[in-house]
């Protein structure tokens, strides 16, 4: 199942709603989020810096993500950027394909 990375920040309105509900909370939120697609939670930080939560999300396609972040932005409390990650074997398979490219200028 391909693997999304969702890097959260939250709004005014959303760290309020931490600040009352806690961050357990809403790591199951989000789990619960991931498995009404039939997805999974691989993993789910809060953090300091640039974005306050970064999650792994394990989902059926690029469908289910969209979905994700459509709705979580649509919401106004969090602005999410999703991000889709690679497996190693991937980037194996990737790295063997051959392809017609010309470089600019060339």
């Amino acid at each position: 199942m391909p693997k999304y990375l969702f890097q959260a920040s939250y709004t005014t309105q959303g760290a309020e709603g931490i600040r009352s509900h806690g961050g357990t909370t809403r790591r199951d939120a989000i789990a619960a989020t991931a498995e009404s697609l039939g997805g999974t939670m691989d993993s789910f930080y809060f953090a300091f810096g640039e974005h306050d939560v970064y999650t792994v999300l394990d989902l059926p396609d690029h469908t289910a993500a969209t979905a994700v972040a459509l709705t979580v932005n649509a919401s106004g409390a969090v602005r999410v950027s999703t991000t889709v990650l690679l497996e190693p074997e991937e980037v194996d398979v990737a790295a063997q394909r051959s392809i017609d490219y010309r470089a600019p200028g060339a």
